[in-house]
């Protein structure tokens, strides 16, 4: 079978050039007669392979000698909690920006300990960002924390907002790796990477260095930002192919041009699809237009009884994964870096195609 045009949130697809590579190194890598999976993560090959990773990285997104980056375990899902074990004393406030499903889940997470304070709520069906100067900001907060793209709900932040001394931190699964991005105006950033990073399996964390000291020594090591710093990320054997793959794919980033070509690739893809849903009736996107997504882009149709045959019917042109998701219904074509712009033309001719016919 041909390779699809995978439009799916996550796991996403990954680079051709980079699972080509893979796949050429799979049972032999770096002529060690092993697969990357097999050898030790403590060896001198897989940690200067990891080494190299953060380096690609650091130099993808320019990043400060004070930022830590840590590969983790758990997913962004982990984070939730790890934030504000991490960031907070107990019962001390911590705020949070509310636009959708996933700040959703992370205030959820840190209301089990922490004084949470929703600073701004974009309230119901979550299709747009509140004002900042409507947010009740606190500066005795441990944190601001926002969500930058709201993967299910189509909503994006294109701002980074103004915390004052107050630490900002991000939950930036779906859109880090996608443009350029100023990271010293953040405290701390993290990211699933089965968006633009990598397979899923790993979480990548960038914390600026002073924020470490926050850690309490009680914390369970593996939970403690501080100790996982400390042993570059390899308290435990970490997810070794995950981030092998990564760093593939952050020589892949750097081959293509770095994170300005990506964002010249990025925001053309979703202004060609976002005109294709605009200029017709059958059609229709939900987002204000000053914050819709580049990453994930949900629309429907004018008969959602065509859903289902919307959907076989662009499974066959090799387009699949454009279920939105459960909670909203209709459809979603997630748009990452590896999405080339041949897959999102197909999308549209495609669509124009069942319009004809069924609109």
């Amino acid at each position: 079978m041909s390779r699809v045009y995978n439009f799916s949130a996550g796991p996403a697809a990954l680079p051709v050039e980079v699972l080509e590579r893979a796949q050429a190194e799979l049972r032999d890598w770096q002529g060690s007669g092993m697969s990357v999976m097999e050898v030790s993560h403590r060896g001198k090959a897989f940690v200067a392979a990891a080494e190299k990773a953060e380096a690609d990285l650091r130099s993808l997104l320019g990043i400060p000698d004070a930022y830590r980056v840590l590969f983790l375990q758990g997913g962004a899902t982990l984070q939730f909690s790890m934030v504000p074990m991490n960031l907070a004393r107990p019962g001390q406030r911590v705020d949070y920006v509310h636009t959708g499903a996933w700040s959703q889940k992370a205030i959820a997470e840190a209301a089990r300990e922490w004084e949470v304070a929703v600073v701004a709520d974009a309230g119901a069906p979550y299709r747009d960002i509140p004002p900042p100067s409507g947010w009740r900001r606190s500066e005795a907060a441990a944190y601001l924390h926002y969500t930058p793209n709201e993967t299910i709900g189509g909503v994006e932040f294109h701002y980074i907002p103004d915390a004052g001394d107050v630490p900002l931190v991000a939950d930036m699964s779906s859109t880090l790796l996608s443009r350029p991005l100023a990271v010293d105006r953040f405290g701390l950033i993290y990211a699933g990477a089965q968006k633009n990073i990598g397979p899923a399996g790993l979480v990548l964390v960038i914390v600026r260095e002073d924020l470490l000291e926050r850690s309490a020594p009680t914390l369970p090591p593996m939970l403690s930002y501080a100790r996982q710093a400390e042993a570059g990320s390899m308290l435990n054997t970490p997810p070794t192919f995950a981030w092998y793959l990564a760093g593939l794919v952050f020589e892949w980033l750097l081959a293509e041009g770095g994170l300005a070509a990506m964002a010249g690739r990025n925001y053309r893809k979703a202004a060609r699809l976002y005109n294709t849903i605009d200029s017709s009736p059958f059609y229709a996107n939900p987002v204000d237009e000053d914050c819709r997504s580049w990453m994930n882009v949900p629309f429907t149709l004018a008969r959602p009884e065509l859903d289902g045959l919307f959907l076989e019917e662009a499974s066959k042109e090799g387009l699949v994964n454009l279920a939105g998701h459960r909670s909203v219904g209709g459809m979603r074509a997630s748009l990452y870096n590896a999405m080339p712009m041949e897959g999102v033309d197909a999308l549209v001719g495609f669509m124009r195609e069942f319009e004809r016919r069924h609109g």
